[in-house]
């Protein structure tokens, strides 16, 4: 669980995720749609990726991915980045991460 939290905080924006999940494809997307510049740690295809995602489930992340870090706070997964999204919120999240300059 330490070098999931660890990795997540290491940029302003993280996202593990796995190389076949739609759902991660898309959630990358939108959030480089903004122009931010996530680091994305696939987890089928990281030599690290099965204790990651045990990490993830350990967090009560089910299923393990997407899994998304912004600003150092783990924000959760699809639901509440599409949440934020959706309420107008999800700009000002990364503006506030500096994750995006405007």
């Amino acid at each position: 669980m330490d070098m999931v939290m660890k990795l997540g905080a290491s940029i302003a924006v993280v996202i593990f995720a796995k190389s076949s999940c739609c759902i991660s494809h898309t959630i990358e997307t939108l959030i480089r749609s903004f122009g931010s510049n996530p680091i994305v740690y696939e987890l089928d295809t990281h030599p690290n990726g099965k204790q990651m995602e045990k990490a993830l489930i350990e967090l009560g992340f089910q299923p393990s991915v997407p899994a998304i870090f912004i600003g150092k706070e783990l924000v959760g997964g699809a639901n509440e980045i599409m949440s934020l999204n959706v309420r107008g919120k999800l700009k000002q999240f990364l503006i506030r991460a500096n994750a995006i300059w405007i």
